[in-house]
């Protein structure tokens, strides 16, 4: 009997839960280990931040659905992990310490947010507000109305939504909630009062961390600079990139520019994205030494099968630097999965300025890329349970992904930017064009067809997570 061990429940840890659950749950043990006790759907908390959607609407409790496919749960958060000796140590809600044996272990932790990274940044110590975890949303919902509130007084305020560190990620997330603030504060009659700015690391309006993406339409090309660009003019949103935010008071957002140059962004209420990091963890061998080089770099990421090391322009030219079965190449039964794992660098181009600070737009590995990765490995484990070998690969550089942002969850008058790139990291081998991606697949779409699949994505993805009849025809 196979032992098998989920650290994490989110997109990449819950995709894997449901495939080793169905395809091993009867005749192996499978144990998911999570700090909730609720799987959350984090793409619909930019709707319960403006104050659209009910939280109870995002989120579900894991035993119910873990029963069904004879999987153990515990709640709490994995302290050690015993490589040579292939356990973990887990400290449960209850404050009780647990230790568990493992054939495979799969690290989806999704990140540690780094909010103290950023002097003054974030919800518990700092001036800013977070839609990263269920806690934090609810925060800004509260913080957000009480601005609705002044500004339906008549005051003048500023919001600043972005990110709030030199090598933050989630770009699209923070995008999303911009738009959602500005169709809100629109649909109110409140957007007259409020100054909307964008302030982010992105090296041009756009990137998202990807590089951006360009499209044809015709004989016409569109990047996502111009497609963005658009969508701000049209709606009065200021925008502000190539931004490192290095520290937040009450009144002020300071950062560092692509040329050195020191400035501050001035507002009332703010939402910014942190610097992600793995989730600290010790990891030790039988004589109870630390051997987290082995297994983690720096940023406490999950080393696999990658190829690390690499000058950016050498990154760009090999697609087969991006891991393909993430697996830790020191410890093969540890894989890691989503935002877990370590990339071989940014796809973003990296920027160091003059000072010496690094404004470079981490790699996304969130949402679909992070259910697609949970599934590879998932896959890869149950025929090393079954047949001795692994068959299932997918690389950063092979995958589709969509992000359909909001602006407003109205069916009616609400709309949505559909991104579609394939793939998400630009191989310049099977596509030798300026942007290293499939053109006919890459996709830029406003309107409000992309309204109506975002609902669709809120309910589907939903029962695909519970397991619910059919969730396999669901795609990752």
């Amino acid at each position: 009997m196979a032992k098998i061990v989920i650290i994490g429940a989110g997109f990449a840890g819950q995709t894997a839960a449901l495939y080793l659950g169905d395809a091993l749950g009867k005749n192996h043990q499978i144990t998911v280990i999570n700090k909730y006790d609720y799987f959350g759907f984090v793409p619909s908390w930019v709707w319960v931040g403006v104050g659209h959607m009910d939280p109870e609407k995002t989120h579900f409790p894991l035993a119910p659905v873990y029963k069904k496919l004879h999987i153990h749960f515990i709640h709490g958060l994995v302290t050690e992990i015993h490589p040579d000796e292939q356990y973990v140590v887990a400290k449960e809600n209850d404050g009780q310490e647990t230790r568990l044996e493992y054939d495979y272990l799969i690290n989806a932790t999704g990140p540690r947010l780094n909010f103290d990274a950023t002097e003054g940044l974030g919800p518990a110590k700092g001036h800013t507000y977070s839609i990263c975890t269920l806690d934090h949303t609810l925060q800004t919902r509260e913080a957000y109305q009480k601005i609705k509130e002044r500004l339906s007084k008549g005051e003048k305020l500023k919001i600043v939504i972005g990110t709030g560190h030199p090598g933050a990620t989630c770009q699209g997330a923070a995008f999303e909630f911009l738009s959602n603030i500005h169709k809100d504060l629109s649909k109110r009659g409140l957007r007259r009062n409020a100054e909307l700015t964008w302030l982010s690391n992105e090296p041009a309006l756009g990137d998202f961390g990807v590089r951006g993406m360009q499209i044809k339409k015709g004989k016409k090309v569109l990047t996502s600079e111009e497609f963005i660009k658009s969508i701000f003019e049209e709606n009065d949103i200021r925008w502000e990139v190539q931004k490192g935010v290095y520290q937040v008071d009450e009144k002020q957002i300071y950062w560092e520019d692509y040329d050195g140059k020191k400035g501050s962004t001035a507002y009332d209420f703010a939402m910014l994205i942190p610097q992600f990091l793995g989730v600290p963890i010790k990891y030790i061998d039988k004589e109870g030494n630390d051997v987290s080089s082995k297994i983690i770099n720096k940023g406490g990421f999950i080393l696999v099968d990658a190829i690390y090391g690499l000058e950016p322009k050498a990154l760009a030219e090999n697609p087969d630097a991006w891991p393909s079965v993430y697996q830790n190449p020191n410890y093969p039964n540890i894989f890691a999965a989503g935002i877990a794992f370590a990339p071989p660098g940014s796809i973003s181009l990296p920027h160091v300025n003059p000072n010496g600070m690094s404004i470079t737009a981490a790699p996304p590995r969130t949402g679909m890329v992070s259910g697609i990765i949970g599934r590879v490995v998932a896959k890869n484990i149950i025929d090393l349970v079954k047949r001795g070998r692994m068959s299932h690969h997918e690389r950063m550089t092979e995958m589709v992904a969509a992000c359909i942002a909001s602006m407003g969850d109205s069916l009616w008058d609400g709309t949505a930017a559909t991104m579609i790139m394939y793939p998400v990291v630009p191989d310049m081998r099977r596509y030798p064009n300026e942007q290293g991606r499939d053109q006919f697949v890459t996709h830029l779409e406003i309107g409000l067809g992309g309204a109506w699949m975002k609902r669709m994505i809120h309910h589907t993805f939903l029962w695909k997570f519970k397991g619910r009849v059919g969730w396999k025809i669901i795609p990752e």
